[in-house]
């Protein structure tokens, strides 16, 4: 039976499953961002363990598939490096998998931090909308939002 669920969790299912499962933590954090039950499952680390399970999950599938990590560390030689890295199915899955958990991570501090100024959750979901698309773009948009609420701005914050 280990082998079964071994066998069904490729590359591409984790992807979909990977992207499914972050729909629901997101609909919270955008629809219900002041609700306990967003604050416990979505701006908690209950997110972030089960994502890292899935990553874990790779890293093995990988390992046990010889893939070669020193390689990732090419990255930092260039664009074409980065080029050849993505390419590679593993690696974009590693990739991926960390983007969607990094920005998970910052929608639900947006919504924590949003909470001590009480900006109102449909000025919050433009912002969280842009946050799960393009991440740095959604942040910033943010950060102009609570500049309107809190009348300060903080750079150390």
């Amino acid at each position: 039976m280990i082998e079964q669920i071994y066998n069904y969790f490729t590359i591409d299912t984790m992807y979909y499953w990977v992207n499914l499962g972050v729909l629901p933590f997101w609909f919270m954090l955008i629809f219900f961002p002041k609700s306990h039950l967003c604050k416990f499952f979505v701006t908690s680390i209950f997110p972030i363990i089960v994502l890292s399970i899935a990553y874990l999950l790779i890293v093995y599938k990988a390992y046990h598939d010889s893939y070669n990590f020193v390689e990732n560390f090419d990255l930092y030689l260039g664009l074409r490096y980065i080029s050849e890295l993505f390419s590679d199915d593993t690696y974009l899955i590693f990739f991926w998998i960390h983007f969607i958990t990094i920005n998970l991570f910052v929608g639900g501090w947006i919504v924590r931090d949003s909470n001590k100024y009480n900006i109102n959750k449909i000025v919050l979901a433009f912002p969280l909308i842009f946050t799960y698309l393009i991440g740095p773009i959604g942040m910033f948009l943010y950060w102009l939002i609570k500049f309107f609420y809190a009348r300060s701005f903080d750079l150390f914050e």
